[in-house]
């Protein structure tokens, strides 16, 4: 599977737009993890336990929005994007998104 930030492929012909596709991930840090991360931004710096949680959240948004293109019958995805937002005080949700196409190579 292709997946691109950009609108086009180079080297590759566009034959089929399927459509818009999304992974969502909605994830919560544990008590012990928001602990941890509340006495660190007394010292500041990098808050690694948010930052890890991040990372994998949104490898697991573009996992999903992977399989989701490819049930839709796609190769690739195009003007890929990533948007995130606060549930609460302790979650978080990372969305992946983008256009599902089917491409082949010129």
């Amino acid at each position: 599977m292709i997946v691109t930030t950009t609108e086009n492929i180079p080297g590759y012909r566009v034959l089929e737009v399927k459509g818009q596709v999304f992974g969502v991930v909605v994830r919560s840090r544990g008590i012990a993890g928001n602990i941890m991360a509340g006495l660190r931004s007394f010292i500041g710096g990098e808050i690694t336990e948010y930052t890890s949680l991040l990372e994998q959240t949104r490898r697991h948004a573009l996992d999903r929005m992977i399989l989701n293109a490819k049930r839709m019958g796609g190769n690739a995805v195009v003007m890929m994007r990533f948007d995130s937002s606060e549930i609460g005080q302790t979650m978080s949700e990372i969305v992946a998104y983008g256009t599902v196409i089917v491409v082949e190579k010129i």
